[in-house]
């Protein structure tokens, strides 16, 4: 058993800034990917960010620079901040969370959580 719920999308102003938090509950040991993924309408899901065993990162083109993930791995948490937001961020943002090994391993999605970026 195997939960993932985000958190934390809002509607901001270009500029602006918001903290996406991701947790996952269940049968969770060790997580070795932990990433955010968006989804606009009419387009197709893409990786925003993605943190492998809580310390190797990396990041869309897109995001570079104004984007930061990071992971408390011992808690199932994943956090995305995100700084200087654009209207082209406006999405639907997504956490997954891959387990390796084990009855549950596999990748777990959240239900998502609306970011919008607009003046």
């Amino acid at each position: 058993q195997v939960q993932v719920v985000e958190s934390g999308g809002n509607l901001v102003q270009p500029g602006g800034s918001l903290r996406l938090s991701c947790e996952a509950f269940g049968n969770i040991f060790l997580p070795y990917n932990m990433g955010w993924y968006r989804q606009a309408p009419g387009k197709e899901r893409e990786l925003v960010a993605n943190i492998t065993r809580g310390v190797h990162e990396n990041y869309a083109d897109s995001v570079k620079g104004r984007f930061t993930i990071s992971a408390e791995v011992g808690r199932n948490l994943v956090y995305l901040q995100m700084d200087d937001l654009k209207p082209e961020d406006t999405a639907r943002y997504y956490c997954k969370i891959e387990i390796v090994g084990g009855t549950f391993r596999g990748d777990y999605w959240g239900q998502g959580t609306q970011v919008t970026v607009s003046s």
